[in-house]
C-alpha cells in the first residue's frame, strides 16, 4: 500500500477523532481529540504490533519451543529474501493467522493453535508464505495501525455516550447517539479502506514464495470452514482487528458482501487454482 494512501487513511482517522471530539466537548473537545489522534498515530507506529499481539495473548516461540514452526518460517523468510520475523502462537481452536510489524526488520507472524493442529505441513507453509507476502509488501504497518486507531475511535465514541455534554452540538442528545452508532461503523469502513485486493496480492506472492499455489488454496478452504464453525472470542470483542487475519475470524456476516474486509474464499481459491494451472501444477498439492 502506497505511502500516499497510508497518509490519506491516517488523516481520515484523525478527522473522525476530531468529529467525535466535537460531539463530546465542542471546539475544545475537538482540539483535545486532535491531540489524542496525533499522539495515537505516533504511538501506533511504534507499538501497534505489540498491542495487537498482547490483545490476542500471543506467546513468542523459538527453535527450542516450536522447532518445526520456527524452522518453516525461517525457510520461507529465506525464500522471500526477508529478515527472520518473530514467531508467535495464539491459543484458540479457530484456525487463522496474521502478520504484523512496522517494517520487514520488525515483523512478526502469529498463528493459532487451531491452525497448527488442523493443517498439514504443506498447507501451513502456504499460509505462512501468504503472511510473508504481507510483510514483503509492507501491508503490515497500515493493517496494525488502523486496527489500533479504529478500536480507539470506538472507545472514544462510547465515552461520549456517557460523558458527552456539548452545548454547541446542534443535534443534542440525538447527535451523541448517532455518533455512538456511526463511530463503530466508521471502524468498519476503515477496514474496507484497506483494499481487499491486498489479499489477492498476498495470495499470489505467497504462492510464489512457497512454490505451490494449491497448498494455500487447500489451507484457505480449511480455515474458512473452521472460522465458520469455531468462535474466536477475542476477535469478536475487537472487530476492528478482523482485517489482520488471513480469513475473516468473525461470525457476524449478515452484511458480508457490503462490509467484509476479505474477498470471498471461493474466489481466492479459484484464483490460486488458475495460477497453479498456468504453472502446470495439478492434484491436491500441485
Amino acid at each position: 500500500m502506497s505511502t500516499v494512501r497510508t497518509a490519506i487513511l491516517l488523516a481520515g482517522l484523525t478527522a473522525l477523532f476530531m468529529v467525535v471530539g466535537f460531539f463530546i466537548g465542542g471546539q475544545n473537545g475537538m482540539l483535545i481529540a486532535l491531540a489524542i489522534a496525533v499522539a495515537m498515530n505516533a504511538f501506533s507506529y511504534w507499538n501497534s504490533d505489540k498491542m495487537v499481539l498482547r490483545m490476542y495473548g500471543a506467546q513468542q516461540v523459538d527453535v527450542r519451543t516450536a522447532p518445526e514452526l520456527v524452522g518453516l518460517v525461517e525457510q520461507l523468510a529465506s525464500r522471500a529474501q526477508l529478515p527472520m520475523p518473530k514467531v508467535f502462537i495464539i491459543e484458540t481452536p479457530q484456525p487463522n493467522a496474521f502478520a504484523t510489524g512496522r517494517n520487514p526488520e520488525n515483523a512478526a507472524v502469529a498463528v493459532t493453535t487451531g491452525l497448527i493442529r488442523q493443517l498439514s505441513h504443506q498447507e501451513l507453509a502456504g499460509v505462512l508464505a501468504h503472511e510473508m507476502a504481507h510483510v514483503k509488501n509492507r501491508d503490515t504497518l497500515i493493517m496494525t495501525v488502523t486496527a489500533t486507531l479504529a478500536g480507539a475511535l470506538g472507545m472514544l465514541a462510547n465515552f461520549g455516550l456517557f460523558f458527552g455534554n456539548n452545548r454547541d452540538n446542534p443535534l443534542g442528545a440525538i447527535g451523541t447517539i448517532l455518533m455512538v452508532i456511526l463511530a463503530p461503523l466508521a471502524a468498519m469502513l476503515v477496514q474496507m479502506a484497506i483494499s481487499r485486493t491486498r489479499e489477492y496480492g498476498a495470495d499470489r506472492a505467497g504462492a510464489e514464495i512457497c512454490g505451490h499455489p494449491l497448498w494455500l488454496a487447500s489451507a484457505l478452504q480449511k480455515i474458512q470452514n473452521g472460522a465458520q464453525r469455531i468462535d474466536n472470542h477475542q476477535a469478536e470483542r475487537n472487530p476492528a482487528t478482523a482485517h489482520l487475519f488471513i480469513v475473516n475470524p468473525l461470525h457476524g456476516r449478515s452484511m458480508d458482501s457490503l462490509f467484509s474486509t476479505h474477498p470471498s474464499t471461493e474466489n481466492r481459491v479459484l484464483a490460486l487454482r488458475e495460477l497453479a494451472a498456468r504453472k502446470g501444477q495439478s492434484g491436491p498439492w500441485g
